[in-house]
Formats: C-alpha cells, structure tokens, sequence
C-alpha cells in the first residue's frame, strides 16, 4: 500500500488476511510477532483499528471469536505493481471478465483523506490564482488549457496532429497537411464540447444520461458515430474485460452511476467516479474515454475546481490505468495519475 497510509506491520497483516480469506485475531498476532518480534498485542490491536478505519478490513463476530477479512473496497484501491501486472501477456492475465455489479457500492470511498486534503490544497492555490488574474489573462489561459487537452485527448485516441498543428487548427481553422479530415473533426469536436462545459457550467453539479449523452454527441459530430446508448457487443482492445450488450442493462447502469455520483460528497471523488465508470461502461459504440474525460473537466468546473489539460499524461500509462480498472476493478493507478494530472494543471496554469 501506499507508504502514506500503511506502515510493514498493516502491510503483513493485509496479505495475511488475504491469505486466509478469514483471519482470526490470534492467527493475525502470531504472525506478526513471527516477523516482528517485540510487537505488543496493544500495537497490533492499533494496526487492525487503523486498516478498519481505511475500509480496508472488517470485522466479523465478537469476543473471542473475532476475525477479520479484506473489505470490498480494498480491492478498488490497493496498489498493484503496474509494471509486473502488465508484464503478463493480455491472454494470460486473472481478470473479471464480466461487469461487476458490485462496482457502485465498492465505489463509494475511493479517496482517502489525505488524497481529499492534497487536492483540497491544491485547489485553494487555483482559486487563489484565478482571483489575482485579469480577465483578458483568464481568457488566456483557459484558451491555452482548452488547446493542451484538445490536443492530448485525441492523441489519447489516436489522433496524430501535434500540438503546434492542434493550435493553427483550433485558432486560425487551419488543417494541417498529411492528417485525415476526420482528425481535424475530432479536435474541432473537443473545442466546441469544452465551451459547451464552461458555458453552462452550473449544469454539472449533478449528472444524469441526457448531460453525458449531450456530451457525447458533441465529440463524435460528423464522426460517423452511431448517438444515443449502443445496443451492440463492443469489445476492448487488449485485454479479456467484454462491457455489458444488453441496452436495458446498460442504461440501467448510467442510471446508477448518475445517482452514485450525485450522493458523493467530495466534487473530486465525483469526478474520479464518474470518468471510471462512464470507460467502464463503455455505454456508445465509440468515444467513451472522450466522453468521459469531458464529463470530468465539467463537474470540475461547476465545483470551481481546476480542469485538467493532461498535457504530461503518457497515453500509455493512461490506458494501462482504465485496463486495470476494467480488469481488476482497481483504481489506484487512475488515482495516481488523476492526482499528478491535478497538480501538473494547477502548477500550469491560470498564473
């Protein structure tokens, strides 16, 4: 875990209990006086309240007869040695192969309170920031952000104009030479889908399929794309993970994951939740991850929070992230890259 939230006794005691399935509280002593020897019982009791306190255990019976066992959301937020897990072929990789209902309760507290500290932080210095400003910089800056995600966003598609090329384009409408007309549409797309987000802004506080598919359908204009949710098999390239066909069951998914991410509390648990689940889904044909991405900066917005251009974002680092999610149901890895993607914007931008 995490060197912030867990030290080696908590860490032995979480892959013990794994082991177990179910761990008594005298098999869980034992063990870690085996590996650390002048460890009092007082001190491990403290360990196992600490791991029930971060969900990541919970405790079964009472008396004498307690016992512990990994917690649901443990799952959703343990670290997973990215490299190691991806050095195993595709076809080869344990993963949940089928969409896993359970997701939207396992969801509920995907951020700790230190990372909900670190980008409250981080966030204080934004709105700092936009106070200081003139107006005509703002206007600026947001102009310079809008052409960074534009441009890393379809990259993260495919899409291969660079960036000087996705500047010209979005500011002079002037398509570069030896690139398709479909990638310029899919960069025009993106301008137009983020001054649809910042204009109506106090639309986003709360989600519901009408805003996502509105979205949607912004991005993939005169794409080709097939509007309003699929009801056709989609698969993933890469990995076994094969998203829900059935329409029903898809729509019926959105709909829980609009009233998640409403009853969550911290607007960027919001959004973490909100991009996860939408990739998730995978609720249209094509542009999902766009869509997503877009949804995000748009509750980001309307909590006055700093949006993200994810310019220094590795694409490849970005889509191992959402396999991992779609495979193991884990988002640490998401998680990371969402809060270094937060603190590159904040650092960036806006001053």
């Amino acid at each position: 875990m995490s060197k912030n939230l867990t030290n080696k006794r908590q860490d032995l005691i979480l892959a013990f209990v794994a082991s177990l399935k179910v761990a008594p509280t005298a098999q869980i002593i034992k063990q870690v006086q085996k590996e650390f020897k002048d460890t009092t019982r007082v001190t491990i009791s403290r360990d196992l309240e600490k791991l029930i306190q971060l969900g990541f255990i919970v405790r079964l019976g009472a008396g004498r007869s307690i016992t512990y066992k990994l917690s649901a959301q443990y799952s959703i937020v343990k670290d997973i040695d990215v490299k190691e897990y991806f050095s195993v072929d595709s076809d080869k990789r344990q993963v949940v192969e089928k969409f896993n209902f359970d997701i939207f309760k396992n969801l509920k507290s995907i951020l700790n309170d230190s990372e909900k500290a670190g980008l409250e932080e981080l966030n204080s210095i934004y709105r700092q920031k936009i106070k200081k400003i003139t107006p005509e910089i703002l206007k600026k800056e947001i102009e310079r952000l809008n052409i960074d995600f534009s441009w890393k966003s379809s990259k993260i598609e495919g899409n291969t104009y660079d960036l000087l090329e996705t500047e010209q384009l979005l500011k002079n409408q002037k398509k570069a030479m030896g690139h398709s007309p479909e990638e310029a549409t899919m960069i025009l797309n993106h301008k137009v889908a983020l001054d649809y987000i910042r204009n109506g802004k106090n639309n986003f506080k709360n989600i519901s399929i009408k805003k996502i598919e509105e979205i949607h359908a912004i991005l993939t204009k005169d794409l080709g794309v097939t509007k309003n949710l699929r009801k056709t098999l989609v698969r993933i390239t890469g990995t076994k993970y094969i998203p829900l066909d059935n329409e029903f069951q898809i729509k019926e998914a959105l709909r829980d994951t609009c009233v998640l991410v409403n009853e969550v509390k911290n607007p960027f648990a919001k959004v973490i939740v909100l991009m996860l689940l939408i990739a998730y889904i995978q609720p249209f044909v094509d542009g999902n991850k766009r869509t997503s991405r877009l949804c995000g900066n748009a509750m980001l917005h309307a909590f006055d929070c700093c949006p993200l251009s994810y310019r220094s974002m590795d694409e490849l680092e970005y889509k191992k992230a959402m396999l991992l999610f779609y495979e193991q149901n884990n988002a640490s890895y998401f998680k990371q890259l969402f809060l270094a993607q937060f603190e590159f914007a904040v650092n960036n931008y806006f001053g």
